[in-house]
C-alpha cells in the first residue's frame, strides 16, 4: 500500500507540478458574489485557477484581487488574459478566449501581446502560444490536463457511445422539461462498465485536479464511491438545473463558449470595463496561500477565496494546512470585515475546525475563530451550476 501511496503521489505531483492544470475556473462565481458581498473597499484573494473568476471579483466591484497559485502556468494563463484585454480588441479577445482559437495567433502574439506579460509568463507562452491555433475541433479548452480529459470524454461519446447530437440537444434544450427527457436518454447510455472503470482510477481525477485525498472524503460518503457522486451531480446539473447559461458544462462539451452563454469577463460590456481600468485592479503571486499571507505588507485582506485546496492537505499534509490557518488568522486579526469561503469534495468539513492555531496568544481550534452562515450556503449550493462540489462553505472569521 505505502507503494500505491506513493506512485499515485507521484502521478499526481507530475501532473500539477509540470502542466497547465485548468484552462477555465470550475467555481461558479454567482454564488460568490452573493457570499462574498463585496464593497468598494474590500480587498480579495483568490486561488488564481484560470483567473476567470479573480476577473469577475472586479467586475463585482472590489479595490483590488491578489490571484495567488503555486503553479506559475496557472498565473501565466492570467497574465495572458490581462495583456488581451489591454491590447486586443473584443473580437479578437472573445476569438481568443470564448472560442479558444486565434487567427494569424503567432503574428498576434508577438505584436501585441507578449511585450505586456512578466518574464515568466512570456517565456511560457512563447512555447504554448500554439494552444490557441485555429485547427478544426481542436480548441484552446481541450487543452491543459483538465482539458485533455474533456476531450477524451467527448471522443468516447461521439466515437463510441455516438451521442454527440443527443448531448448538443441537451446543451440547447429549451426549458427544464426538455431537459430532464433528453437527458434520461444519455443517462441510461453513458454510463458504461469502462467508463465507470476509469472513473474509479486515480490516475483520471489527477488530470481534473483531485488528489487522493479529496477522492476519499467521497468514498466515505457515497456507497458506491466517486461514481455515485458523479451521477447524483450530473442528475442536479442536466435535470434539474436550466442549462442555458450553463457556460462551464459548455465549453466542456464543445470547447467553445457563445455570446450568451459565457463568463462575465467575455461579455462585451464588461470586457470594456476592464479595458477601461478595472484589469488593472488583478494582480498575479506565484506563491502558496500561507507564503503569500505572510510577506503581504500592502493593503488589508477582506476576503479569501480558497477554492478546494484545503481538501488538498488533510492527508500527509496536515502541517501546511495548520501553517496555513495560522497565517490566515494572523492576517486577519484586527479585521472587522473579514469573510473566507472555500468549497469541498465531501459533505463535511469538520476537520477544518479541529484545527490548532495560536490567537492572541492562547491555543484556539479554528472553529471556535469562525462564524458560519450555513443557510445560506446551503441555499447557494443547490443552484452551482458546476456541482462538482460536495459543499459549499461561508465562514466570517473573528477580528
Amino acid at each position: 500500500m505505502a507503494l500505491v501511496s506513493w506512485v499515485r503521489g507521484r502521478v499526481f505531483n507530475f501532473v500539477h507540478r509540470n502542466n497547465l492544470v485548468y484552462n477555465t475556473c470550475w467555481e461558479d462565481p454567482r454564488l460568490d458574489r452573493v457570499a462574498l458581498e463585496i464593497q468598494p473597499h474590500h480587498n480579495v484573494m483568490v486561488i488564481t485557477s484560470a483567473g476567470c473568476n479573480a476577473l469577475d471579483y472586479v467586475l463585482a466591484g472590489a479595490n483590488h484581487v491578489y490571484a495567488v497559485d503555486m503553479n506559475p502556468r496557472q498565473n501565466a494563463l492570467l497574465d495572458l488574459k490581462k495583456a488581451a484585454i489591454q491590447n486586443l480588441e473584443y473580437e479578437d479577445f472573445f476569438s481568443m478566449f470564448g472560442k479558444g482559437q486565434l487567427l494569424d495567433f503567432k503574428d498576434t502574439y508577438k505584436s501585441q501581446l507578449r511585450g505586456s506579460l512578466p518574464e515568466w509568463s512570456r517565456s511560457y507562452w512563447d512555447r504554448k502560444i500554439k494552444y490557441f491555433r485555429p485547427r478544426k475541433k481542436r480548441s484552446f479548452y481541450f487543452r491543459g490536463t483538465s482539458g485533455a480529459f474533456a476531450k477524451v470524454v467527448n471522443m468516447y461519446v461521439e466515437n463510441v457511445l455516438r451521442m454527440r447530437p443527443l448531448v448538443l440537444d441537451l446543451l440547447d434544450a429549451k426549458n427544464l422539461d426538455e431537459q430532464k427527457e433528453i437527458f434520461e436518454v444519455i443517462d441510461r447510455k453513458l454510463w458504461t462498465g469502462p467508463l465507470k472503470f476509469a472513473m474509479s482510477r486515480d490516475t483520471t481525477w489527477s488530470l481534473v485536479g483531485v488528489p487522493r485525498a479529496q477522492r476519499e472524503h467521497l468514498e466515505k460518503q457515497y456507497s458506491n464511491g466517486i461514481v455515485d457522486f458523479v451521477q447524483d451531480n450530473m442528475r442536479a446539473v442536466f435535470a434539474e438545473l436550466p442549462i442555458q447559461d450553463n457556460y462551464f458544462w459548455r465549453v466542456y462539451v464543445t470547447g467553445q463558449y457563445t455570446e450568451q452563454c459565457c463568463p462575465e469577463y467575455l461579455k462585451p460590456e464588461n470586457f470594456q470595463k476592464l479595458k477601461d481600468g478595472l484589469v488593472h485592479k488583478v494582480s498575479t503571486h506565484t506563491d502558496s496561500v500561507q507564503h503569500f499571507l505572510e510577506k503581504h505588507d500592502g493593503h488589508p485582506i477582506h476576503r479569501l477565496v480558497l477554492l478546494d485546496h484545503q481538501d488538498w492537505l488533510t492527508d500527509k499534509l496536515y502541517f501546511a494546512l495548520e501553517n496555513e490557518w495560522q497565517a490566515i488568522a494572523n492576517r486577519m486579526e484586527g479585521e472587522e470585515d473579514a469573510r473566507i469561503i472555500w468549497r469541498t469534495g465531501g459533505l463535511n468539513t469538520d476537520f477544518i475546525d479541529e484545527v490548532e492555531i495560536t490567537h492572541n496568544g492562547q491555543k484556539k481550534q479554528v472553529g471556535e475563530l469562525l462564524t458560519y452562515n450555513q443557510p445560506l450556503a446551503d441555499e447557494l449550493h443547490v443552484k452551482d451550476r458546476v456541482h462538482t462540489y460536495g459543499a459549499f462553505r461561508i465562514a466570517d472569521i473573528a477580528a
